[in-house]
Parts: structure tokens; sequence; C-alpha cells
């Protein structure tokens, strides 16, 4: 864009040195310096706004281009709610089973006797 050689800065600065002078010359850069940065500053956040921008439309593109597929492979393979099979009368009784029937249980738990307490010895207690 803007394309500058060393010889036409070396034009500008001998012209700036002769116009503005010696004396008043760091200041009229730094002044050149803070306007640049500004300047730089506005680029960048318009930059920044235009990427957003620009990452926004795509994103609603691909959503546009997913709701699209989706809908597509829904149309191909609909959802069958009457598939479903129905439960029979030999399935196995659940949690749930109505008061009248009476669970049975398949397998009886083992019952071990709890052990016996042991009684103390005199002499334990004396230890103690």
């Amino acid at each position: 864009m803007l394309d500058f050689n060393f010889s036409e800065m070396a034009v500008v600065a001998l012209v700036a040195l002769v116009v503005i002078g010696p004396k008043d010359l760091p200041k009229a850069l730094r002044v050149l310096g803070y306007w640049v940065g500004k300047a730089r500053g506005v680029a960048r956040q318009f930059r920044a706004g235009f990427d957003e921008m620009v990452r926004e439309a795509e994103l609603a593109e691909m959503e546009k281009k997913w709701k699209e597929e989706n809908e597509r492979i829904m149309r191909e393979h609909p959802v069958l709610t009457s598939a479903a099979p129905e439960p029979t009368q030999s399935a196995p009784p659940s949690d749930t089973a109505p008061a009248d029937e009476e669970a049975t249980m398949v397998e009886q738990p083992a019952i071990v006797p709890a052990p016996a307490p042991t009684a103390e010895l005199p002499q334990d207690k004396a230890a103690s």
C-alpha cells in the first residue's frame, strides 16, 4: 500500500529538519507518533469488527447447512414410534408389581449365625 524506500525517507527527514528546525523536531516526532498510534488503534478496531462480522456470517451459514442436512436425514430415516416392542406376559416381575400379586424369591439367602460373644477373662481386665 505505502511503499517508501530509504531515499524517500531521507528526503522527508531532511525537509522536516529544515522546515521544523532541530529544536522542535523531537516534539513534532512525538506528536506524529501519537497520531500514528491512534490511527493504528482505529484500524485494528475496524479490522476486529470486520473479522467478527465475517465469523458470524460463516457461523450462520454453517448452522443453515447443518439444519438442512438434519432435515434431510430426518426425512430419509423417520422415527417410528409404533415399532417399540410390546411387553409380553412372560416378562419377569418388576419392582412395581401390583399389590395382589405376591413376589416369589428365586434364590434363598444364606443365613449365617452371628458369632457368640466371648466372655472376658479376669486376667485381661487386670492388664487393661
